[in-house]
C-alpha cells in the first residue's frame, strides 16, 4: 500500500471520531493495554508530560514541546486531530513521522490489531508510542484525545499532569455538568505527580482538590500564580485565550525544573515566541491574509467561541465578514448566540461527515438574528468574501476545527500565506 491507501485504510477500517462522532469512542483501556505490551511497553522508554482540558490543551502542548525542544531535548509531541494530514499528530522536534513509517507500522501490525477491532485513536497512540521509543525521544509532550480518565493516553506515568480548563463539549461522554466533566479530566491526576490547574469554576476547584488529595498528588492552580518569573515574556500565540495557557505553562516550568530538567530563560523565551516554527501548529488565532486581514482560529465550542467573540470586538474594521460551519455534535445554540449580530455570514460545511448542512447552520443562525447566505463548501465561501470585502475589512473564519481543515488545505487556490 502507499501512504494514501494506508490512510484510507485506518479512517474506513477503524473508527475514527474525526469523522463519525460518537461511534468512534471506546471505553476503556483494555486494547490499549493489548497494543501496549506487544509493542513491548514503548511509553516506558521516555519520560513524558500529559496534558488534558477542553479548550487550550493543543497551544499548551506545542508550546511545551516548543520549549523543552529549546532547551536541547529530542522531544515527542503526540496531538489531534490534525487540520491537513494524519503525520501532524505525531512529531520528533516538530517533523511529522514519515510516511514510510506509517506504512510500514499498519503492514507489519495489521495481522495482530484486525482481531482486536481498534479505534483509530487506540491504534494511532499504540502508532506514536513505538515510534517515540524508535526515534530515542527524551520526553514525550502527550495531549488527551478525550475526557482523561478512560483516554487511550492515560497509561503513561508523566512528570507533571495539565488539565487547562473545563468547558462544555462532548457532553455525550463526559457528563452534562462542569463537575462531572472534571471529574473525568481529572482521571489523569495520579499518586505523587505534580498536577497543575489552568483554570476553575467554583463547581470544577472542588473536584480538583479532591482527586489530587485523594492520591496524594501535589496540585498548583495557575489563577493563583503570578508567573513574575519572565518579566515581558513575548508570546507569539496572539489569541486572547493564550494569557490563559501562558499563565498555565509558566506555573508548569518550575515544576518541571524540579524535576530535573534544564530548562534556561532563554530556552523557555524562544519556545514562546517561536511556536508555530518549531512545532508546526496551525489554526490559533492565524493570520493568512493582510487587506482584507483574514484570520482562522480552531475554536469550536461556547468555552472557545466566547474568547473569538471578545477578540473580534477588539479588532478595528470597516465591515465583517464571518465563514462558519459547525459539525452536529456541538452546543450549535449557544455558540451562535455569542456571535456578533452586525457581520455578514457565510454559513457553510466542511468536508466530514459529521457536518451540520449549510441550511439548518443558517435557519438556526436566523433565530438568533445573524443574517447571511448559504456556501456548498468553505473555499467558495472564502472566494465571496474575499471578492465582497474591502481592503479594511476583516474575514474571520471559523466554527470547527474541519472548516479550518478546510481552509488551510486550499490555501494555495485561495491566495492566501
Amino acid at each position: 500500500m502507499d501512504y494514501q491507501n494506508t490512510l484510507n485504510y485506518l479512517y474506513n477500517s477503524t473508527p475514527m471520531f474525526q469523522q463519525v462522532g460518537g461511534k468512534a469512542y471506546k471505553e476503556g483501556l483494555e486494547n490499549t493495554l493489548i497494543l501496549d505490551e506487544h509493542f513491548g511497553n514503548p511509553h516506558r522508554t521516555f519520560r513524558s508530560l500529559h496534558v488534558a482540558g477542553t479548550n487550550g490543551k493543543g497551544s499548551c502542548s506545542h508550546t511545551l514541546a516548543a520549549i523543552l525542544q529549546q532547551a536541547g531535548y529530542r522531544v515527542g509531541l503526540y496531538t489531534s486531530p490534525h487540520l491537513i494530514d494524519f503525520r501532524e499528530r505525531i512529531r520528533v522536534n516538530g517533523h511529522p513521522i514519515p510516511e514510510e513509517y506509517v506504512i510500514h507500522f499498519v503492514e507489519k501490525e495489521r495481522a495482530f490489531f484486525e482481531p482486536l477491532h481498534p479505534s483509530f485513536f487506540e491504534l494511532t497512540t499504540a502508532m506514536a508510542f513505538r515510534y517515540f521509543a524508535d526515534q530515542q525521544i527524551d520526553v514525550a509532550v502527550i495531549e488527551v484525545g478525550l475526557g482523561g480518565r478512560l483516554d487511550c493516553t492515560n497509561i503513561i506515568r508523566p512528570d507533571a499532569c495539565i488539565i487547562t480548563n473545563i468547558s462544555f463539549d462532548h457532553t455525550m461522554f463526559l457528563g452534562n455538568t462542569l463537575a462531572q466533566i472534571a471529574g473525568e479530566k481529572a482521571g489523569i491526576i495520579k499518586s505523587g505527580i505534580p498536577v497543575v490547574i489552568g483554570e476553575t469554576t467554583p463547581e470544577t476547584k472542588p473536584i480538583f482538590s479532591q482527586k489530587a488529595q485523594e492520591v496524594n498528588a501535589p496540585i498548583y492552580f495557575a489563577e493563583e500564580n503570578n508567573c513574575d518569573d519572565y518579566p515581558d515574556i513575548e508570546f507569539e500565540l496572539k489569541g486572547l485565550y493564550q494569557k490563559n495557557n501562558k499563565r498555565t505553562i509558566l506555573t508548569v516550568l518550575p515544576l518541571l525544573k524540579k524535576a530535573g530538567y534544564c530548562l534556561n530563560e532563554q530556552a523557555v523565551r524562544n519556545g514562546f515566541a517561536h511556536v508555530t516554527e518549531l512545532t508546526g501548529l496551525m489554526g490559533r488565532w492565524q493570520k493568512l491574509q493582510d487587506s482584507p486581514t483574514l484570520i482562522c482560529d480552531t475554536g469550536h465550542n461556547v468555552g472557545g467561541i466566547t474568547y473569538i467573540a471578545e477578540q473580534l470586538k477588539q479588532q478595528t474594521y470597516r465591515h465583517l465578514h464571518i465563514i462558519i460551519g459547525m459539525v452536529n455534535d456541538k452546543d450549535i445554540r449557544g455558540v451562535l448566540a455569542l456571535l456578533p449580530k452586525d457581520a455578514t455570514y457565510y454559513f457553510t460545511k466542511a468536508s466530514v461527515k459529521r457536518a451540520l448542512s449549510e441550511s439548518e447552520l443558517k435557519a438556526l443562525a436566523a433565530s438568533v438574528g445573524l443574517k447571511g447566505e448559504c456556501y456548498p463548501d468553505v473555499p467558495s465561501a472564502v472566494r465571496d468574501a474575499q471578492e465582497k470585502s474591502l481592503p479594511d475589512d476583516f474575514i474571520f473564519v471559523g466554527g470547527s476545527s474541519f472548516i479550518v481543515a478546510d481552509l488551510l488545505a486550499n490555501r494555495n487556490a485561495l491566495n492566501l500565506h
